[in-house]
């Protein structure tokens, strides 16, 4: 597995990113949908448990970026590219508390390190020494002010403890009891990334994780997420899940969430950072599409057709791109459902263990 790393906030006012879309209740579904790319069917899982050692190996700081990998340039502050340039500092996974222990596993609520913040999320380990695979959750958009730990994903992290891999859900910066950040910080998606990045590289750290294989799985905001990680960080992860994710396209986040619902925000946005049409190499350098020829691990997309918080146009924008950049990206569409992914979700993270089953 390759790594590498970098970082840096953005004032990414995508406010309100897919909300209404994390209150996840359990679900089970009927396989259906439509796919464009490559991959097998159909495999199984389920819940979570008990103590977890605080422990911190001393893994030194990786460099920044190989040498045969050269970095985009750098023509704001508030960039992937900037992003790009920081080194992780991902460290100090403690357990703060046991949730619950289940025959299988065991859920508790941790914190660790990121850049100079302490993060929190929540833990779950299958029972025995490992090591075993592991995957990082991204959560949708939810309100910081209502936000609990662990929130968004119950039904992914129970189902994907059962099938055997350790999974680390990261509350982000400025929720939970995670540090507070100001409210640009809030808004700051670049900062989310961070978090998420720094989450692969704190568990890796830890005995009863499998370093060589693991993975990321985010939703909705959550799924863009993921792709400035892919982008920012080639060779982090092995391979990545995005679910009803919001656009590749940053500027297209904004009109689909910031305009309608804070235009005072947006404007302010465009009062200090220019208007998409006056500084548009600003927001390509905010869009993950921008760069996905960096990505080197398969991704795989899933989506509903009838997806109107994040529609469909979007996932397919995405794995055009994607493909035309070389990534191996897969995306199937599922007739019928919608941004909340209730009535197919069963299906949806059957097909999402098979594929971390083959790349990892």
């Amino acid at each position: 597995m390759r790594r590498t790393l970098p970082m840096l906030l953005v004032l990414a006012l995508v406010a309100t990113g897919c909300s209404g879309e994390d209150d996840e209740p359990d679900a089970s579904g009927t396989p259906s949908s439509s796919s464009s790319s490559s991959e097998p069917s159909p495999s199984e899982p389920a819940e979570p448990s008990e103590p977890a050692e605080p422990s911190e190996p001393a893994e030194p700081s990786e460099p920044a970026e190989p040498a045969e990998d050269p970095l985009p340039p750098v023509t704001n502050d508030l960039s992937l590219p900037a992003l790009m340039r920081e080194p992780l500092t991902g460290r100090g996974l403690r357990v703060t508390r046991t949730v619950t222990e289940q025959p299988g596993y065991t859920q508790q609520e941790i914190t660790y390190r990121s850049d100079d913040l302490t993060i929190s999320g929540e833990l779950f380990r299958p029972d025995g020494r490992g090591p075993f695979p592991a995957i990082v959750l991204n959560h949708g958009y939810i309100d910081p002010a209502y936000y609990e730990t662990g929130q968004g994903l119950a039904r992914e992290q129970l189902w994907l403890v059962q099938a055997g891999y350790v999974v680390l859900h990261t509350d982000y910066r400025g929720h939970a009891t995670s540090d507070d950040v100001s409210q640009v910080d809030l808004e700051s998606r670049l900062g989310y990334a961070r978090d998420a990045a720094n989450a692969v590289r704190a568990l890796r750290q830890q005995p009863y994780v499998d370093g060589d294989r693991v993975g990321m799985l985010g939703r909705s905001m959550g799924g863009g997420v993921t792709q400035n990680v892919l982008v920012a960080y080639p060779g982090l992860v092995d391979a990545a899940v995005i679910y009803a994710s919001v656009s590749s396209d940053f500027v297209e986040n904004v009109r689909q969430f910031t305009e309608p619902n804070r235009p005072d925000a947006a404007q302010g946005y465009y009062d200090r950072f220019g208007t998409p049409r006056s500084a548009p190499e600003f927001y390509a350098g905010l869009s993950p599409r921008t760069y996905f020829d960096r990505i080197t691990e398969p991704v795989l997309s899933l989506h509903g057709a009838v997806d109107a918080t994040c529609p469909p146009r979007w996932a397919r924008d995405t794995q055009r791109l994607m493909t035309r950049a070389g990534v191996d990206a897969t995306l199937e569409l599922y007739d019928g459902e919608d941004h909340t992914f209730y009535s197919r979700w069963e299906d949806s993270i059957r097909r999402s263990d098979r594929f971390f089953e083959r790349h990892l």
